[in-house]
């Protein structure tokens, strides 16, 4: 059995050789190598998915995403090739799933409601708001509200996804790329989104204790929502309640930086 091209050539020069002549072979050799990598991200998008929303169609567009990177990448850029993909693959599922408006548009009322209640809260305050005082806020009870923030849960992951910073289509960036990969930015772009990165990291520090923890325990150290569970002594729905709590602190907080209330 021949070797492959991965086998017969470093993939720095097989990155050269497609730039040059766009050969199909290389590129499938790269889909190949790369496969895997569309499954993780997938993975990662589909934890706290409604169940309508099914994994082998997330792997499906982020494999869209896949060739995309592929056709896109540029080695001289001195970025990994699996660093600048898992945006690609990322930002194409969930372009997708912003093309099939999967949240209910009620859902999304609810959600900007409960960010403009802990926007205007934690500006009185100067602290992270309590859940009874966004309950106050929005006139709920608790149970009311903690029905609330179930039916928000579902949204929190797409909502990190948000573009936050868009120069041209090749230069956007969400939310969660500023926390989870700072270093795959263009250089010529560093200080801008360095800054939007300095504004989230400070955001995440004024989080409480275990909202902070879930934030760093998943978009730094790389734990499932099960995993961050064990470490923390609750259950998997609890971390996901905490991140989208999280998440939406941090949108709110986002949005006063760009209205230039801080």
């Amino acid at each position: 059995m021949g070797k492959s091209l991965l086998e017969e050539f470093t993939e720095e020069d097989l990155w050269k050789k497609y730039r040059e002549a766009k050969d199909p072979k290389i590129r499938d050799a790269f889909i190949r190598q790369y496969a895997p990598l569309v499954k993780y991200v997938a993975g990662r998008v589909a934890v706290g998915m409604p169940h309508n929303v099914e994994f082998d169609d997330l792997v499906s567009c982020g494999t869209f995403g896949l060739l995309d990177a592929i056709e896109k990448f540029d080695p001289e850029k001195f970025v990994q090739f699996k660093t600048y993909a898992v945006t690609r693959i990322r930002g194409a599922i969930f372009d997708e799933l912003r093309a099939t408006d999967w949240v209910p548009r009620s859902i999304r009322q609810k959600t900007r409601e409960v960010e403009d209640a802990i926007g205007a809260l934690e500006a009185q305050h100067g602290r992270p708001a309590k859940d009874s005082e966004i309950a106050a806020y929005l006139k709920l009870d608790q149970t009311e509200f903690n029905k609330m923030m179930r039916q928000i849960t579902a949204t929190s992951i797409l909502s990190l996804n948000d573009v936050w910073f868009s120069g041209d289509e090749n230069d956007k960036v969400s939310i969660g790329e500023t926390i989870e990969s700072p270093k795959s930015l263009e250089p010529e772009m560093m200080v801008e989104r360095d800054e939007i990165r300095r504004v989230v990291i400070d955001i995440i520090n004024q989080l409480p204790d275990k909202e902070k923890k879930i934030i760093v325990l998943y978009h730094y150290e790389d734990l499932t929502l099960k995993e961050i569970g064990q470490v923390l002594d609750i259950t998997e729905s609890r971390v996901s309640q905490l991140h989208s709590k999280a998440m939406l602190r941090i949108r709110s907080k986002l949005t006063n930086v760009r209205k230039g209330i801080m």
